[in-house]
């Protein structure tokens, strides 16, 4: 078997290097001609709520698409054809309940965490440590799950072997990514999410030209392709229809609609996509923010249509398999087959973009969240000594998150990221989502139904988790050789999102705290957002 130290076949790891290097240069400066202005903390946070709507939903966007994204769909629809295309719709879905139901009301009520929200007509200090917990376990699993992504691009693009060249890989990542926060806050993180998305989106755009091109721009015909490279008939025709991947058993159509439950109503409340939109001036410009991310987002994966498919007729569903990285290898093998190594150095760097982006959104999340409710509200109780003692604390707690994700992503290299990402997913789903939509819209609900839920929902998720076919019993499991999978689905959505939802209920109804006002006053800033433009101009 070929070694790992030569990457991918035929491609150049010390260009792919070179084109990186010059992406982080770049991005630095950009970094710290941001900072300038970083004095307060709604400079920190919220990057002084100086961004347009359309800045803002090209940023979301860059945070959205992370290398899970760009590199496994398109390996998913290479290898599996329709049913990989289905994580594509179940992301897309997803913003339309954060259009919906959160951006705007959200925008409006809060200040620049969701503990603001919830905290606003229930009892501060436990309702903020709640939140501040689900933001920090979150945004973790999220992390793990980029850094381990790193760890996996590194032996696929750049050619490095051994687990002590992925780890100093791992640790770069981790240092550059809290070097963006430290600096430049909300708005260096923010102009970085936006140039990786336009670097992302031109990629794609150029690649997707590329392949239909071949195929003399008839989409008819490159499916074509894939169906005979697939070896034609029935297996090849596998492809165009449901049932390749999932519906074969009653358990995995179950695991499916799990799957896709999560990813729909995970959207809305993972803490890192939820923080952008206080960084826009008016609740108009968080709406139309949305509007542009959902419109960039909805074109990027109708590219990773066209690039799956692209990979599967001109690669070949058995090169990918078979390729360091297995199906996040379609992509870069895509490049590689259409522009030979300047391309592929292209995607390497812009893959690693990718992941820089969204950990720094990650990163800023957490910290602010540690900084905001559990620092300034729950330990000082909303008495904080000087003007930048929060964004002080936030900045240790960005070095300390960063030390942590660099250690758990050294750790966690082996696992598996799907399992990562789709955890991260589930407990946004089942502890945060279910809590906020009771906060905006009951007017009975209480800080004991905020607390029932939120620990509740955590609690149910990770034991499900634990118990899955995710973590044990079977060959693709975290832990070989165990086997204490009572849980059959891999992904808890459909049993713990159900479930928080009730417990939200039931801890409301259990204890007779009720305040009318609180909520009359939060839904007149809801709806209305006086409130928020006048915390704006301050």
């Amino acid at each position: 078997m070929k070694t790992l130290a030569a990457g991918v076949e035929g491609s150049n790891p010390t260009l792919n290097i070179i084109i990186f290097a010059i992406f982080v240069a770049i991005t630095l400066v950009i970094v710290f001609w941001a900072s300038r202005n970083t004095k307060t903390a709604s400079d920190y946070y919220a990057a002084g709520r100086a961004f347009t709507g359309p800045q803002n939903g090209i940023a979301i966007s860059g945070d959205y698409l992370s290398a899970a994204s760009f590199l496994g769909i398109a390996g998913a629809i290479a290898v599996n054809g329709y049913d990989g295309f289905l994580y594509s719709i179940g992301f897309l879905v997803a913003w339309l309940v954060a259009l919906l139901l959160v951006a705007e009301l959200l925008r409006n009520t809060g200040k620049f965490t969701m503990g603001d929200v919830l905290a606003f007509r229930m009892k501060q200090r436990p309702v903020r440590a709640a939140a501040a917990v689900s933001t920090l376990i979150v945004s973790f699993f999220y992390l793990l799950a980029q850094m381990t992504g790193a760890g996996g691009l590194v032996n696929l693009l750049l050619g490095v072997s051994g687990d002590v060249g992925q780890d100093i890989v791992i640790a770069v990542v981790g240092v550059i990514m809290v070097l963006y926060v430290l600096i430049g806050g909300m708005k260096g993180t923010t102009w970085v999410q936006i140039i990786k998305a336009a670097l992302l989106i031109v990629g794609a755009l150029a690649m997707t030209l590329w392949v239909l091109g071949k195929y003399g721009f008839n989409f008819s015909s490159l499916l074509q392709h894939a169906v005979d490279r697939a070896g034609g008939g029935a297996k090849g025709e596998a492809l165009l229809g449901p049932g390749k991947q999932y519906g074969k058993t009653g358990t995995t159509k179950l695991d499916f609609l799990s799957l896709g439950i999560a990813l729909v109503l995970g959207t809305a409340g993972l803490p890192h996509v939820l923080m952008r939109f206080y960084t826009v001036p008016t609740a108009r410009d968080a709406r139309k923010s949305v509007v542009w991310a959902i419109v960039l987002i909805g074109v990027f994966y109708l590219f990773t249509l066209v690039l799956g498919y692209g990979a599967g007729a001109l690669v070949g569903a058995d090169k990918i398999s078979k390729a360091p990285g297995t199906t996040n290898s379609a992509a870069p093998l895509l490049a590689l087959e259409l522009g030979g190594p300047v391309l592929l150095g292209f995607i390497a760097a812009v893959a690693f973009a990718t992941i820089l982006a969204v950990v720094a959104g990650l990163t800023i999340t957490a910290s602010a969240s540690f900084a905001h409710d559990v620092y300034a509200n729950v330990i000082k109780k909303g008495k904080v000594d000087s003007k930048n003692a929060e964004v002080r604390v936030a900045r240790i707690t960005a070095l300390v998150i960063g030390a942590v994700a660099i250690v758990g992503g050294i750790l966690a290299k082996s696992q598996n990221v799907a399992f990562l990402v789709a955890l991260a997913f589930a407990v946004a789903a089942s502890a945060n989502l279910p809590t906020l939509l009771y906060s905006l819209f009951w007017k009975r609900f209480n800080t004991r139904g905020a607390l029932f839920s939120m620990y509740g929902g955590l609690v149910v998720t990770i034991v499900l988790i634990v118990f899955s076919p995710a973590v044990s019993g079977t060959s693709t499991s975290m832990i070989k050789g165990a086997d204490f999978d009572w849980f059959p689905l891999s992904n808890p959505g459909l049993v713990s999102i159900p479930v928080s939802f009730f417990l939200g209920w039931l801890g409301t109804v259990l204890s007779k705290e009720t305040n009318d006002d609180k909520y009359a006053e939060m839904e007149v800033r809801s709806l209305t957002g006086a409130h928020a433009e006048k915390a704006s101009a301050h």
